[in-house]
């Protein structure tokens, strides 16, 4: 009987190590599985990650760029329902563009402020001052005086290209230096705040939202091509999402230098105006009207006492329709100015970005078929009557509504 229990707790025990020494290692017993070493190793490298080309390239800008941006809040006084006076803030950014404390934004981030504030990338606050303001390209100039500063490095925008890869730093709801990218999408007309035509706006999938207003838009060198001001609503919504959607639009950065040294020099921009409606020909017009060229702008009307009258152009004696819009024929057509050639509306406000009021430039014209050269005195516009486009007098299927886009200040 001793035999028989001393053989069963022996075979007790040696089932017992089988268990745990065979199927345990096996991980066919669930509780005394013993853990797959495989299972647990980590690749662990000890050196610094290797970034792609276009990842170092995003980063370098980033780190170029940021000590040139600013974050700008500005403070107005509003009267309540109970006429007590109620303080509210706005925000937006900005870029230094010099050592002297000139700080470039949109006029909608500043506009009606009684005390601006400016805070560098490194936190550091000043009190701003307005300088000068366009508030029909939304541009404003303000002014800090601070040591240390590191202005922005401005480009062109007359040769850009879309599909050009962008960057945007600024500081969208109020989160202070952020940087998204993307692609310019197009290169079109849009309104500004005021409802003037902005030539050679740049359309960007770069998100921008509120708060990015007066930030640099920077090519793939971080150099500045434009100024980010304006996003895409659609108006038949009933429920408004001031973010972005994919569209945003910069104002072109030679359209700011154009108007820098009066801003400064005058407090407000001089630009230079001809004094006519223009309407934009291509071969199917030309043809039509049978123009001896195919290109150009046909003078619609010419501003009595304006540059161009003075000069000797002429507009349109003829009405007829485009579509269903009314336009006047028989006038000169522009093919040249200054020695550049002319065949669109942004080719004309290229040249007349690089001029001044008061220059005489000569005007290439056909009247008929005769070609002519006519010697015109620029003059301000405002004074003497603004050019416009057919687009600035009607909505055209070219040209995009200015009830699409919305001016955005970050709680303005």
């Amino acid at each position: 009987m001793k035999l028989r229990q001393i053989a069963l707790v022996l075979l007790m025990v040696g089932g017992f190590w089988f268990l745990l020494s065979h199927l345990g290692s096996k991980g066919s017993f669930g509780v005394f599985a013993k853990p797959d070493p495989s299972q647990l190793t980590l690749n662990v490298v000890n050196t610094q990650p290797k970034y792609l080309p276009e990842e170092q390239n995003s980063i370098d800008v980033y780190k170029r760029v940021l000590p040139s941006v600013v974050n700008i809040t500005s403070t107005s006084v509003k009267v309540d329902f109970f006429y007590g006076l109620v303080p509210q803030q706005g925000q937006g950014s900005g870029f230094i563009l010099d050592k002297a404390g000139y700080i470039l934004t949109n006029y909608h981030v500043i506009a009606g402020a009684q005390n601006i504030e400016v805070q560098t990338s490194d936190g550091r606050r000043y009190k701003a001052q307005l300088v000068g303001g366009d508030p029909d390209h939304d541009l404003a100039l303000v002014k800090i005086n601070a040591p240390d500063l590191h202005p922005a490095t401005l480009a062109g925008s007359r040769n850009l290209q879309v599909g050009q890869k962008v960057y945007a730093i600024g500081n969208p709801f109020g989160l202070n230096g952020t940087m998204t990218d993307g692609i310019i999408s197009a290169i079109r007309s849009v309104r500004g705040p005021t409802g003037v035509l902005i030539q050679n706006a740049i359309q960007t999938d770069a998100p921008i939202n509120p708060g990015n207003s007066g930030g640099p838009l920077l090519n793939s060198q971080g150099e500045v091509i434009g100024i980010n001001s304006m996003i895409a609503t659609n108006p038949n919504n009933q429920v408004q999402v001031d973010q972005s959607a994919g569209i945003g639009f910069a104002i072109p950065i030679d359209t700011a230098k154009a108007v820098l040294l009066d801003l400064k020099e005058y407090g407000h921009a001089m630009r230079p105006t001809l004094g006519i409606e223009t309407l934009p020909i291509g071969p199917y017009l030309a043809q039509q009207m049978r123009l001896p060229v195919q290109y150009g702008l046909l003078v619609e009307r010419v501003v009595p006492g304006g540059p161009a009258a003075r000069a000797g152009l002429k507009g349109g004696n003829q009405i007829a329709y485009l579509g269903n819009q009314q336009i006047y024929i028989g006038g000169d057509l522009i093919v040249s100015m200054d020695g550049q050639p002319v065949t669109n509306q942004r080719d004309m406000s290229d040249i007349m970005d690089g001029l001044r009021p008061s220059e005489v430039i000569p005007i290439t014209v056909y009247r008929g078929n005769r070609k002519m050269v006519l010697q015109v005195k620029l003059g301000v516009a405002g004074r003497s009557g603004a050019d416009m486009t057919a687009a600035n007098r009607m909505p055209s299927n070219s040209a995009v509504h200015a009830a699409l886009y919305r001016v955005f200040g970050g709680g303005r």
